[in-house]
């Protein structure tokens, strides 16, 4: 395997550099495109991939990036590549019939962690704002950002569930993800609005992501807990926010829904291991595995956008170069082991 000698730029440049899937794909779809919520982890990514992936399919498309934007280099990142930044704040009285009509919506606006004593500010961010955003641009196309965490959890030895598989939400964030998912469904079926829901899990950048997460505790000292979720599912971040712009091709009034995560189910043990053996270090558990975790099957992903691109062996073994290189991290962690709904 190739070493790779990480910097920042690096990273950013692998993370933003389209395939030809994605330009080909974007030459097909019409009209401009609007990331709603583009200020997060993966958000300023989506807007660079599409800006760039127009760019080189010689189309003329205004990729619009909305967001508060509390983190002015991120704003100013993107407007230095031509990606055109609308500070907003979605949840303001009026803020939506601000912004331009767009044809097609990448839907990332949410809320997550702090949710436990703020049950309402994520149910505004998570169900009412969709309300109202599918209201006002009932006729774009939209992409909605979702998670693999409303199926059940099911046996490590499943292969993961399914989009025919029963939501079955545990906690108030997941609840309030689905009722997301269900304010664009009844746009779908009222309006006529065409839909198709992503649901993910987990994106690894390095800077976090389960992988990140694992070889923190690792470099902690701190025993790995093995009884909390003892497997999962992850996938290259450039790979999953080019599956959000490929799927502007395939939403549907019926709303179309997809899982979007790597082939395979990797369990924490072994990834754990691994990970110490890269990182010098030794590694201890605590626990024992439970029969049951979340996972997704993403059969129907792989068959309509292709298989990602980067395996897993490969992401941990670029987790582990990147701490070694002195990487920073975003200090965000993905909280993946929690089983209860707790956020």
């Amino acid at each position: 395997m190739q070493h790779i000698q990480w910097s920042e730029d690096t990273l950013n440049a692998m993370l933003t550099e389209p395939s030809q899937g994605l330009i080909a794909d974007i030459a097909k779809l019409n009209g401009d495109i609007m990331v709603l919520g583009a200020g997060g982890k993966m958000g300023p990514d989506i807007c660079l991939l599409a800006q760039k992936a127009a760019k080189a399919a010689g189309v003329q498309k205004t990729v619009y990036a909305v967001s508060r934007f509390s983190d002015k280099q991120a704003a100013a990142r993107l407007e230095t590549q031509g990606v055109k930044v609308i500070s907003a704040d979605l949840m303001a009285p009026g803020a939506l019939s601000q912004l331009p009509d767009c044809e097609n919506i990448i839907f990332m606006a949410g809320k997550k962690f702090g949710t436990n004593g703020n049950e309402y500010l994520t149910w505004g961010m998570n169900s009412w704002l969709p309300c109202i955003t599918a209201q006002r641009f009932s006729k774009s196309n939209f992409v909605v950002f979702s998670s693999g965490n409303l199926y059940p959890k099911v046996s490590t030895a499943s292969g993961g569930a399914t989009e025919e598989v029963h939501t079955q939400p545990v906690g108030e964030y997941c609840m309030s993800c689905l009722g997301r998912e269900r304010a664009f469904e009844y746009a779908a079926k009222t309006f006529g609005t065409k839909v198709a829901i992503m649901r993910l899990n987990y994106a690894v950048d390095l800077r976090y992501g389960v992988l990140h997460d694992i070889s923190q505790t690792i470099l902690a000292g701190k025993p790995v807990d093995l009884s909390a979720m003892p497997s999962f599912n992850c996938i290259w971040q450039k790979d999953a926010n080019e599956a959000a712009i490929r799927l502007l091709l395939h939403t549907s009034e019926q709303v179309s829904i997809m899982n979007v995560t790597g082939p395979e189910t990797a369990g924490v043990r072994e990834t754990a291991r691994k990970l110490a053996a890269l990182l010098g270090k030794e590694v201890r558990f605590t626990g024992e595995e439970a029969p049951t975790a979340y996972l997704s099957n993403a059969a129907k992903f792989f068959h309509t956008i292709g298989y990602p691109t980067v395996p897993l062996e490969t992401l941990i073994h670029w987790q582990a170069e990147w701490l070694l290189s002195g990487g920073r991290s975003l200090g965000k962690p993905t909280h993946f082991e929690e089983r209860n709904g707790n956020y």
